[in-house]
C-alpha cells in the first residue's frame, strides 16, 4: 500500500467498483489487489490444525474453482481421500483435531499449538488462517465436533484465545468460527438455529466473547445457517450490536465460502469480506452502491477495515520466517497428543508392566490409524505414525507383540493366553464430518461386539479409541482400561505408546460429558430439528449442565481423567467472603501428587449458585489450571474470579447481572469429583424483583418496596384516602390472577387512564434502575 497516503484518502478516491474488489475475494483463497492504490492481495486458507495449501488453487492467478462445484468438492471431501479431492496440495503437520486439544486444558500448550501453526502458514506464504472453530459440542452427532474444543464455554473460549495469540505472534492473521450456532451439520447453510437471548449470552457466544476480549483475532468468520430467523452472515444484532459494539471487536468480519445470500444486506449489517468471489453478488452490491441503497459510508468504513488487515497481513509477512524441520514440528505433536488423550478407565491394567510378555493387538486401527475428521479442516500430513510399528519399538524385542485384524476364534484364543490384549478402534468415519452429523454413538460397525468378545474371552482387556467426540461403550465394565485418543493427528500412534508404556503419565480429561446412551444427550428431543429449524429446547442446561440439573449419571462425567499418579487437595482459601459484580477475588488451593511419579492434574473451580428470580444450572465452571508435580511436590494453585465471570444475563434488563444469593465455590477434579468448598456470597447488582408492565400480577408486585411505595401515593391522591388503606388495598389484591391495575379497578370499580398508568409504571422501573445503580 502507498505508504504515504493515510488509509481513509485511499478509500475517498477509490471508485465503487474498486471497493467492490476490495471488499471481495479474488477466486478460491485470495484478496484482490488494487494496483492503483499498491495494495497488494493477501492469502487465506483453512486449517484449525494443519495448514491446508492447495497448490493449483493458491499459486495460479486465474480465478477458477470459486464455483459451486468447486467449493463442494472441498467440503464433502473425506480425510481418507483429501488428495483426490484437492489435488496437489503441501504436506503440513496434522496437529491433534480440535476435541482432542480441547481434553489438555492447558492454554500454554494451545499456545505453542497457535505458534507452529502460525510458523508453517509463514513458510508456505500463508497471510491468514481460517481458524479456530470454536462452536460449542452441544450434541456429539455434530459433523465437526471434532474441530471444536468443548461443551463448555470457558474451556472454549480461554483455549481458543491462546492459540490466536500463537498464531498471530507469527504475523499470521487468524478467522474465529463460525458465528454463531453452527453447531450441526443437518441443512447447516439454510437451517435456523432458534436459541433464547439468555443461552446465547452465557453459552453459544461467551466462548467468542472470551475469545475476542483476550486475544483480538484480526477477523472472525460469520456462520452459514440462520439466527433466530436472520442470516448470520446478515444479521445487525449479531455482527455489529454485540460483537463490534458489546464486545469493543475492530477486525474484520469475513464470511463463510458462500455463506453470503444478499450482499448488500451483509455489508450494511458489517459483513467486510465476501469469500470467495462471487460474480453475481459482486455485481449486486456494485448496483446497490450505484444506486446509494447501500450508503457510502457504509462500504468506505469496511474497506477501511480491509486496508488495516492487508497492511497487518503484509506487515507480518516482512519478518524472518522461522526454520523448522517436519520432524521436530512431529515430535511436537506427538506430544500434545500424549498431553491430550484421556484415560477414563483403568483398572490397575496399565501402565504396560514388565511381566506382561504376551500381548495381543487387535484391530484394523492399528496398522492404519484414524487421525483426523473429513472436511475443509483435513490436512495432507508430513508423516504417519502407525500404531504397531510404535508400540513395538517402545516395548523393544524382549516382547511379544501378536497382530491380528479382527477376533476371529484364533483371535480369542490367543486373547484367552495373552497377558494384556490390547484393542485399537474407532468410530466408522466414513459419513460424518463436514457437511454430515453422525447418526450413532456406536463405534464402527462390528467393533462394539469384537470388544465385548475378546472381555468374554479375557479379564487383561485394554481399548484404544479413536473418535470425533463422545462413544457409547455397552462394554465398559468387562475391560480394564480404555483409553480415549479422539482424533490425535499425524502422531497418534506414537503418543498412544508412549502412555501405554508409561512414558508419558496421561493428563487428558474431558471436555464433553460422554452419556451412557444417545438419550441422555441434552436437546436429543429436539435433535436435529424439523422444518428448517433447530429448536435449542434445553436453553442454558448445555453438557454437564444438563447432566446435573435433570440428575443423570453419565458414563464419564465432564472433567473426568485418570492418571498413573495419585493428588490430594487443600488449604482453599478465599480473598474475601462476597463478591459484587465489579469486583474481583482470588481462590487459591494447594494440589500434592501423592503417588510415585511425576503427572500433571487439570484442576477444576465450579460455582454453585441457587437461582433467584432467572433459573441457574446446579454449577457452572468458573476457572481451571494444569500445575506439573513431581511425585511428592507441593504447589498452590491461584485462579483470579471477577464479578462479571459469576454473571448471568438478564433478558428483561439486556445486561449481566448477580443476584444477591449465597453461593458456594468448588474445586473438583471433576464435574463429579468435588474435593473442596467454600462459601461466597454474590452480591446483588439488580434487585430480586421483575419490571413492572400492566399485567404484571399482584404476586410479584407486593414484594416490590419501590412498586409498592409508588403505587400507594397514587392511589392515596387519586382516592383520597391514607397511605394505610392505599397498602390495605394492595394487599387484598394478592391473590388475583389479573394483572395489578386490573386487579385494583375490579377492587376499587374505578377506571384507571392508560396515560396514567403507562407513567406510574415508568416511575417504578426507572427508580428500581437509579436504586441498581447505586448497589
Amino acid at each position: 500500500m502507498l505508504a504515504d497516503q493515510p488509509k481513509e484518502t485511499i478509500v475517498d478516491a477509490m471508485t465503487n467498483q474498486e471497493k467492490v474488489d476490495l471488499l471481495s475475494g479474488f477466486g478460491m483463497w485470495k484478496t484482490a489487489a488494487v494496483p492503483a492504490y499498491g495494495i497488494k492481495p493477501i492469502v487465506m486458507t483453512d486449517g484449525t490444525y494443519g495448514v491446508r495449501y492447495s497448490i493449483p488453487q493458491i499459486d495460479s492467478d486465474e480465478r477458477g474453482g470459486m464455483d459451486v462445484d468447486a467449493f463442494l468438492s472441498v467440503v464433502n471431501q473425506r480425510a481418507s481421500d483429501v488428495s483426490i479431492a484437492w489435488g496437489e496440495m503441501k504436506p503440513a503437520t496434522c496437529f491433534p483435531n480440535g476435541s482432542a486439544m480441547g481434553n489438555s486444558w492447558d492454554e500454554a500448550l494451545m499456545l505453542r499449538l497457535g505458534t507452529l501453526l502460525g510458523k508453517e502458514c509463514r513458510a508456505m506464504g500463508v497471510h491468514l488462517l481460517l481458524g479456530p472453530g470454536i462452536n460449542l459440542r452441544r450434541t456429539p452427532l455434530a459433523g465437526r465436533s471434532y474441530e471444536y474444543y468443548s461443551e463448555d464455554p470457558l474451556v472454549t473460549g480461554k483455549l481458543s484465545a491462546a492459540v490466536i495469540e500463537g498464531v498471530q505472534s507469527q504475523g499470521v492473521g487468524t478467522s474465529l468460527k463460525h458465528f454463531a450456532c453452527n453447531n450441526s451439520e443437518v441443512e447447516r447453510t439454510t437451517m435456523d438455529s432458534i436459541v433464547e437471548e439468555r443461552a446465547l449470552r452465557e453459552i453459544y457466544l461467551k466462548g467468542f466473547e472470551i475469545a475476542v476480549k483476550q486475544s483480538k483475532p484480526w477477523t472472525i468468520m460469520s456462520s452459514y445457517n440462520r439466527l433466530n430467523g436472520v442470516q448470520a452472515s446478515e444479521d445487525p444484532w449479531l455482527l455489529d450490536a454485540v460483537l463490534r459494539k458489546d464486545w469493543g471487536y475492530e477486525g474484520v468480519v469475513v464470511s463463510d465460502w458462500h455463506g453470503i445470500k444478499d450482499r448488500p444486506a451483509s455489508l450494511m449489517a458489517g459483513g467486510d469480506l465476501d469469500m470467495p468471489e462471487s460474480p453475481r453478488r459482486k455485481a449486486d452490491l456494485l448496483a446497490a452502491l450505484d444506486s446509494g441503497a447501500v450508503p457510502a459510508e457504509v462500504a468506505d468504513l469496511s474497506c477501511t477495515r480491509m486496508l488495516d488487515l492487508i497492511d497487518r497481513c503484509n506487515d507480518g509477512a516482512q519478518g524472518p520466517v522461522s526454520v523448522y524441520t517436519a520432524e521436530e514440528h512431529h515430535a511436537e505433536a506427538r506430544a500434545m497428543a500424549a498431553a491430550s488423550m484421556v484415560l477414563v478407565r483403568n483398572e490397575a491394567l496399565l501402565p504396560i508392566r514388565p511381566e506382561m510378555r504376551q500381548i495381543l493387538v487387535v484391530g484394523r486401527d492399528a496398522g492404519t490409524p484414524v487421525i483426523q475428521g473429513s472436511g475443509c479442516a483435513t490436512t495432507i500430513p508430513t508423516m504417519v505414525d502407525q500404531p504397531l510399528e510404535q508400540l513395538e519399538q517402545a516395548l523393544g524385542s524382549a516382547r511379544q507383540l501378536t497382530f491380528r485384524q479382527e477376533a476371529d476364534a484364533e483371535t480369542l484364543k490367543l486373547a484367552a493366553s495373552a497377558d494384556l490384549v490390547l484393542v485399537y478402534t474407532s468410530t466408522e468415519g466414513a459419513y460424518d464430518g463436514e457437511g454430515s452429523d453422525r447418526t450413532t454413538l456406536a463405534l464402527g460397525p462390528g467393533q462394539d461386539q469384537m470388544i465385548a468378545a475378546l472381555a468374554a474371552a479375557s479379564d487383561k482387556v485394554a481399548v484404544v479409541i479413536a473418535c470425533p467426540d463422545a462413544v457409547e461403550m455397552p462394554w465398559i465394565d468387562a475391560v480394564g482400561a480404555v483409553l480415549v485418543t479422539f482424533y490425535s493427528g499425524q502422531a497418534m500412534g506414537g503418543a498412544v505408546a508412549d502412555i501405554l508404556t508409561g512414558k508419558v503419565n496421561p493428563s487428558g480429561k474431558l471436555s464433553v460429558t460422554f452419556p451412557r446412551r444417545l438419550a441422555d444427550v441434552p436437546g436429543f428431543l429436539h435433535y436435529p430439528g424439523e422444518n428448517g429449524q433447530h429448536i435449542y429446547g434445553e436453553g442454558i442446561h448445555v453438557g454437564y449442565r444438563s447432566y446435573d440439573m435433570r440428575e443423570i449419571q453419565p458414563l464419564f462425567p465432564f472433567g473426568h481423567g485418570l492418571s498413573y499418579t495419585t493428588f490430594e487437595y487443600s488449604d482453599l482459601k478465599v480473598s474475601a467472603s462476597e463478591i459484587g459484580l465489579r469486583e474481583e477475588i482470588s481462590v487459591t488451593f494447594t494440589v500434592t501428587n501423592t503417588g510415585e511419579r511425576a503427572g500433571a492434574e487439570v484442576v477444576q473451580l465450579y460455582l454453585q449458585a441457587p437461582g433467584k428470580r432467572l433459573r441457574r444450572s446446579p454449577q457452572e465452571l468458573k476457572g481451571f489450571a494444569k500445575p506439573m508435580l513431581q511425585a511428592g511436590e507441593s504447589e498452590q494453585v491461584e485462579i483470579t474470579l471477577k464479578g462479571s465471570d459469576l454473571a448471568i444475563w438478564d433478558p428483561a434488563l439486556a445486561r449481566w447481572v448477580l443476584e444477591g444469593v449465597g453461593a458456594r465455590l468448588v474445586v473438583g477434579a471433576s464435574s463429579r469429583d468435588p474435593k473442596l468448598t467454600v462459601d461466597l456470597a454474590l452480591r446483588a447488582s439488580v434487585l430480586p424483583f421483575r419490571r413492572i408492565a400492566y399485567d404484571t400480577q399482584p404476586a410479584y408486585v407486593l414484594p416490590n418496596a419501590i412498586a409498592c411505595e409508588q403505587i400507594c401515593a397514587y392511589l392515596t391522591k387519586r382516592c383520597n384516602i391514607s397511605p394505610e388503606d392505599a397498602m390495605r388495598l394492595l394487599q387484598h389484591c394478592s391473590n388475583s390472577f389479573f394483572g395489578i391495575f386490573t386487579s385494583l379497578e375490579r377492587r376499587l370499580r374505578l377506571s384507571i387512564p392508560e396515560t396514567e398508568v403507562a407513567d406510574l409504571i415508568d416511575s417504578i422501573n426507572a427508580a428500581m434502575d437509579a436504586a441498581e445503580a447505586k448497589s
